[in-house]
């Protein structure tokens, strides 16, 4: 637990760090969404990734590096992980995540209160400075759930497909200790393909620590029950989708992937046949 703890910290501190950076760090941002654009996005992306990176390094030794309730949800459906052990997992990952929000809101409070004071807007009506620490979905779903909830069944069903394949030694799984470098290469890529639909949060601790603590910290109701202009209520779609979705993507990768290779490593373990003299 406390290796999750600590890993899911590092992967969120640095995630949300480099949210922080993008939107309120940088020379002449934080006026909203207005000078948000291509380049605040590859920060977010690479920084999302290599926390990924890290945080794996830092608790895959001892816990596996879940990280990320959805993972290890679809370990256990797999029966490659405890089911007793579940619950204890997501409650440090969500732990760790809250812990790791309020490091940096504490390093990035004056940036924050800057951008809202700029923007005139009170704490509790300001999108753009939440949106540093939990996500919520594009303006163009409207009022949809499902739009949003497909969103994030999708995204971690390719995160965990992929990490099906890349610690797969039977398949093509990569040596020398590369799975947390390509894993995170994989929270990249699925940021620069379906991120901006709903902040791909794709971790059910990724959001729901960080949206509990600026709950807390102002935020009211764009934090819980997660409601703004053209949305009420978003706070669940970030944890049901990515839990739904992980499961999809073992699912996926178990009935189409693993049976194959268990037959032809069978095969291959049996050798030629021979026939008696």
């Amino acid at each position: 637990m406390l290796a999750e703890f600590l890993g899911t910290f590092v992967l969120i501190l640095l995630g949300i760090g480099s949210v922080a950076l993008a939107l309120v760090g940088l020379p002449g941002s934080g006026r909203q969404a207005v000078e948000f654009g291509p380049a605040n996005w590859l920060i977010i992306t690479w920084g999302w990734g290599f926390g990924v990176v890290f945080g794996v390094y830092v608790a895959g030794g001892i816990s596996g590096a879940h990280l990320n309730p959805a993972v290890t949800l679809a370990f256990a459906v797999r029966k490659d992980f405890p089911w007793r052990k579940v619950l204890p997992y997501w409650l440090a990952q969500v732990v760790g995540a809250f812990v790791a929000a309020a490091l940096v809101y504490a390093c990035y409070r004056w940036a924050i209160d800057a951008a809202d004071a700029k923007a005139g807007l009170p704490r509790d009506e300001s999108l753009a400075t939440y949106s540093i620490f939990a996500t919520f979905p594009a303006e163009y779903f409207g009022d949809s759930w499902w739009g949003p909830l497909l969103d994030q069944i999708v995204g971690t069903g390719i995160l965990l497909l992929l990490i099906c394949a890349l610690i797969d030694m039977r398949n093509v799984a990569p040596l020398s200790n590369l799975h947390p470098f390509l894993i995170g290469l994989v929270v990249v890529a699925i940021g620069m393909t379906f991120g901006t639909n709903a902040g791909y949060a794709i971790n059910p601790a990724r959001d729901f620590g960080p949206r509990l603590f600026t709950f807390f910290e102002g935020w009211g109701d764009i934090a819980l029950p997660g409601t703004f202009g053209w949305f009420s209520g978003y706070w669940w779609i970030p944890i049901v989708g990515p839990l739904i979705g992980g499961v999809a993507g073992v699912l996926v990768y178990d009935l189409l992937i693993k049976p194959v290779i268990r037959a032809r490593a069978g095969a291959q373990e049996e050798g030629p046949a021979t026939e008696e003299p």
